[in-house]
Parts: C-alpha cells; sequence; structure tokens
C-alpha cells in the first residue's frame, strides 16, 4: 500500500485553488512542458484520483487547471462505479498513493437524461449495453420521480428535475466506492483518503462539493 505524499486537505484545496483559476481565466497550465515529460518517464505520482462523466465539456485536468501526472482519470457515461472503475480507483490508492478521489458529475448530463428517457413508457431505443450502464442511474431517477410525486403528483417522469437525479445518482457513486470496495472504505476510515462527490456548472465553469466522506473541509 502506497502512502500518500500530501494530506486529504492538502490534495483538496490545491484542487480547488486550480478550479478558482479556471473560473477566473487565469489559467497557468502548470506541468504542461517537455521537462515534466521526461521527468515522468520513470513512474508518476499523481495526488487525486477522478471517476467522471465522458462527457467532452468535462476534462479534469482543464477544470482544475492541472498538468502531466497530476491525475489519475477514469471516466464513462454518467460516472458509474462498475468493476472496471472500482478497480481503477483501487490501483490509484493501493499503488500510486492518492490523497483523494473526486467523482466528477455535471449539470445537464446526457446519461442522465437518457436514463430517465428509459423509465418512460415510450423510451428511446438504445443499445443493450448502453441500457445496462444506464440501469446504474434508475435508482435515482427513480427516487427524484417519487419525491417530486410528494410535492406535485402526476408529474411525467421526462418532466422531473436532470441536475436533481445527477446529484442523487452523485451521492450513490460516492457511496458504491465506499461499499464496493474495502481498500477504499478503509483509507477513508485511516484517515489517508477523501472522497469528493462534485457537479460541474457548464455556465459558470464552477466544480460544487455535492457530497463527501473523510478528514476534510471542502468550504475552506
Amino acid at each position: 500500500m502506497t502512502t500518500p505524499r500530501v494530506t486529504v486537505q492538502q490534495a483538496w484545496d490545491a484542487l480547488a485553488e486550480g478550479n478558482e483559476r479556471f473560473m477566473a481565466g487565469e489559467l497557468r497550465h502548470p506541468q504542461q512542458n517537455a521537462a515534466r515529460r521526461s521527468e515522468l518517464t520513470g513512474a508518476q505520482a499523481p495526488n487525486a484520483a477522478f471517476l467522471g462523466c465522458s462527457d467532452s465539456r468535462v476534462a479534469a485536468e482543464i477544470l482544475f487547471d492541472c498538468g502531466l501526472g497530476d491525475l489519475f482519470v477514469v471516466r464513462n457515461i454518467g460516472q458509474i462505479a462498475n468493476e472496471n472503475t472500482v478497480a481503477t480507483m483501487e490501483f490509484a490508492v493501493a499503488e500510486l498513493g492518492v490523497a483523494v478521489i473526486v467523482v466528477l458529475a455535471h449539470g445537464s448530463c446526457g446519461a442522465v437524461k437518457a436514463a430517465i428517457d428509459q423509465t418512460t413508457a415510450n423510451p428511446s431505443e438504445v443499445t443493450p449495453a448502453i441500457r445496462e450502464e444506464l440501469e446504474e442511474i434508475r435508482p435515482a431517477v427513480q427516487q427524484e420521480w417519487f419525491a417530486t410525486q410528494q410535492v406535485s403528483p402526476y408529474v411525467e417522469p421526462t418532466l422531473i428535475d436532470v441536475d436533481a437525479v445527477g446529484r442523487r445518482h452523485l451521492d450513490e457513486t460516492v457511496n458504491a466506492l465506499m461499499r464496493q470496495s474495502t481498500v477504499i472504505s478503509d483509507a477513508v476510515a485511516e484517515g489517508r483518503l477523501g472522497i469528493v462527490g462534485c457537479q460541474y456548472q457548464l455556465e459558470e465553469g464552477r466544480v460544487s462539493p455535492i457530497s463527501w466522506v473523510g478528514q476534510l473541509d471542502v468550504a475552506r
């Protein structure tokens, strides 16, 4: 088990500062030169890992103003915690010594919209592989639809708030990483790892923490 090189708080603070630069249009583009490329030929030592949505507008290295070797990233539609992604995050913790995992969702997520559509009476046709992935988002769709019904009965599933569903699914993904991996949950319990579930706002460029576990203060 590789020991983290920075604290959980230090790892998160560096990311938060990078996102502030991105929002302000003051990117430094660190660690993106030939010298850094040569430095990394023998090994990597990222301090943060990302499980993010594959959306082309949500590239973690840009949103957090990072460079080569800074982040260990895996992406899929809807940032789903399946067997592959959990194994990748375990590798980041156990072998690379990352101090924080960021689960990165975003507003107006197409995968969430597609998952909502699949719960309707006449869903759009999708491939079996896509349908299987979207099933992981269905519980969040059902939870938000049920909550909406308590306020406004008879609301059609297609009218529920996409971003609200996305936040529910984000919480579940954070919980799934803890639930499915003792490597990850033990690292959190021992104070070596934090997990932050974030939602990226497309218009503003802000990455907002929604849920988190571990010894860190995301409001700093």
